[in-house]
């Protein structure tokens, strides 16, 4: 039991202030173009809540394209049929804007489907990580892919 304090506090001696300051850093703000892309993403996770296909015809660009939590690949249709009646729930964090240049960038993050206990062990998987590749064409911004991947908690 000594032997591990002393390795516990060995450690905490040898990692210097500047990391754990990092640690506890605020997130530095976001630039306009990472502020435009998140805004954007939140305006599709407020679509798919409310049901609004509107939303998704405008939105998605014609050869779009996901996968979803299942590995299978779907088309546009497909997403627009998927979101009619709405009623998702879902509670986003951690969410990061990768830019691929000035009219293309990713917005990845983790997402928890809010759903009653009684519904909880069913499809979709309640944690799953999101990945939307935006484009911009004109002015607009426009999804082109979203990929949805189950992240597996514990044993299950």
């Amino acid at each position: 039991m000594t032997r591990c304090m002393l390795v516990a506090v060995g450690f905490l001696s040898v990692v210097s202030p500047g990391v754990l300051a990092q640690a506890n850093a605020p997130a530095k703000p976001l630039t306009p173009f990472e502020q435009t892309l998140v805004e954007a993403e939140k305006g599709y996770l407020a679509a798919a809540k409310k049901g609004d296909t509107a939303f998704f015809k405008h939105t998605l660009t014609d050869d779009f394209s996901f996968v979803s939590y299942d590995g299978q690949l779907y088309e546009r249709q497909e997403m627009i049929d998927q979101v009619t009646g709405g009623g998702s729930d879902i509670m986003p964090y951690e969410m990061k804007v990768i830019s691929i240049g000035d009219d293309a960038a990713i917005v990845t993050y983790n997402v928890v489907f809010r759903v009653p206990a009684s519904e909880d062990q069913g499809p979709p998987p309640r944690y799953q990580h999101f990945s939307t590749l935006w484009v911009k064409q004109g002015d607009t911004w426009k999804m082109k892919f979203h990929q949805m991947t189950a992240s597996h908690w514990g044993d299950w």
